[in-house]
């Protein structure tokens, strides 16, 4: 089985991790409501996903 001679400095091992930093998640606006949604997904506030009414949305009183 191959093994490696030597080792890998300090600097190549943290040079190749500088890019699994994690993102910032992606949001988009509802072309309905104008609120933010993420991409591909229904918008929780209004129910609707590609110009159609997915979800029925309930109003609530608050009294």
């Amino acid at each position: 089985m191959a093994v490696p001679k030597r080792r890998k400095s300090k600097s190549k091992r943290d040079s190749r991790r500088a890019n699994h930093k994690i993102s910032a998640r992606a949001y988009n606006r509802c072309g309905h409501c104008d609120a933010p949604k993420m991409p591909h997904n229904v918008c929780p506030s209004c129910g609707v996903y590609k110009d159609v009414q997915v979800i029925p949305v309930v109003e609530v009183d608050e009294a």
